[in-house]
């Protein structure tokens, strides 16, 4: 399967989730310009994001939602559960353990781990919790293949290269600081401080032009 762009990728994992609560209150078919509206894009967008799963509408019915969904599953080719660790049981970690577990069956993290003992050696929103000196052991035996982290920027360089020495594929990153990672690790950056002020920016900057 040819590279498709992050933005692609992203708008199909957005429809997927779309197609699944629209499942759960029993539809079966979506027209495109529902869609769209749903997922805040255009129509035109829709449809060329969907000529890359070859899933074609039916005349005066739309796109059947589980045809759709699971076209969407193979082109992805992530339909099986993404195991992943979350290095950092602060107060963003719990947050994302409690988000991640509760909305999402296919991402699953498998484990969490800190450097402080309180910590660790317990269950926080159904993850079980370790010593981070028992990343690589962890992360090798349960097969997890995704890091987030979510520690402080003087401690995450360190926390990244251990991720990367234990086998993980990719990192989502929330430490206010870039990592130097290998090309072939995929490595996600959310700077949540500097996406705020850029809000507040434009926001700012749309007052003035009105």
């Amino acid at each position: 399967m040819n590279k498709i762009p992050p933005r692609t990728m992203e708008r199909l994992s957005m429809y997927r989730r779309i197609l699944s609560e629209l499942e759960q209150k029993g539809l079966h078919f979506i027209y495109s310009h529902q869609l769209a509206e749903l997922a805040s894009n255009t129509s035109a967008q829709v449809r060329r994001d969907l000529m890359e799963v070859n899933c074609a509408g039916i005349p005066r019915r739309g796109y059947r939602i589980p045809e759709l969904k699971e076209k969407i599953n193979e082109f992805l080719k992530d339909s099986e559960e993404i195991r992943v660790a979350l290095v950092g049981i602060g107060n963003l970690g719990r947050a994302l353990l409690s988000y991640f577990n509760m909305r999402s069956k296919r991402l699953k993290i498998v484990a969490a781990f800190d450097s402080d003992p309180e910590k660790t050696g317990r269950v926080i929103s159904g993850c079980r919790t370790y010593h981070v000196n028992d990343l690589e052991d962890v992360v090798r035996r349960q097969k997890i293949s995704i890091g987030i982290i979510t520690v402080g920027a003087g401690s995450a360089q360190k926390v990244a290269d251990m991720l990367v020495e234990a086998g993980i594929c990719g990192v989502l990153n929330f430490a206010p600081v870039p990592l130097k990672m290998p090309k072939t690790i995929h490595n996600e950056r959310i700077d949540i401080t500097t996406s705020i002020e850029k809000v507040a920016y434009f926001s700012g900057l749309n007052k003035r032009v009105q």
